[in-house]
């Protein structure tokens, strides 16, 4: 079944980045690199959980100005189709267990990667239950937020991409 968006309940970010979808997909799969980019600069991202699998614990703490690590995410993957698709909600936890809070409102996200001549179109689907929550998540600047996180995942990946294309030194 193809769902096509719905413009009064979700919010969507899209983006090339400029590199291999192998490249973006391990940014993902790999919870040292993840925590690299997904909070927005300058707060630090801690891994807890990154449980890659229908049913998996997805828990991330978040730092700013080196204070104490405090919760960011706690959610659960609902999808996971390696190189291609993550779908995850926070209005449940790892192991299927309901959520007692969804800050800053239930969602689920649909995270797509395909294929793009120049690298990997990068699509963030970003659904909600009802118009109260999705304006809420659009005014605690969902948009910015996300933009800036997809910009500092293409810069971690295309770094990585540029330094692979290197050729081998002669000296």
């Amino acid at each position: 079944m193809t769902r096509g968006p719905n413009y009064d309940l979700d919010l969507a970010i899209s983006r090339i980045i400029k590199a291999p979808r192998q490249l973006v997909w391990s940014a993902w799969a790999e919870p040292a690199t993840f925590g690299r980019w997904w909070v927005p600069a300058p707060y630090k991202c801690k891994v807890v959980a990154m449980d890659l699998h229908p049913g998996g614990g997805f828990v991330t703490l978040m730092s700013e100005n080196d204070r104490p690590f405090a919760p960011h995410l706690s959610a659960c993957f609902l999808d996971v189709v390696p190189g291609e698709r993550i779908v995850f909600t926070n209005a449940l936890t790892g192991g299927w267990r309901p959520a007692n809070s969804s800050y800053p409102a239930p969602l689920t996200a649909v995270i797509t990667f395909t294929d793009h001549p120049e690298g990997t179109e990068y699509v963030c689907d970003v659904m909600h239950g009802n118009r109260a929550d999705c304006q809420r998540h659009d005014e605690l600047r969902f948009f910015e937020g996300w933009n800036t996180v997809v910009g500092q995942l293409a810069a971690v990946v295309e770094a990585r991409a540029v330094h692979r294309a290197e050729p081998p030194s002669t000296l």
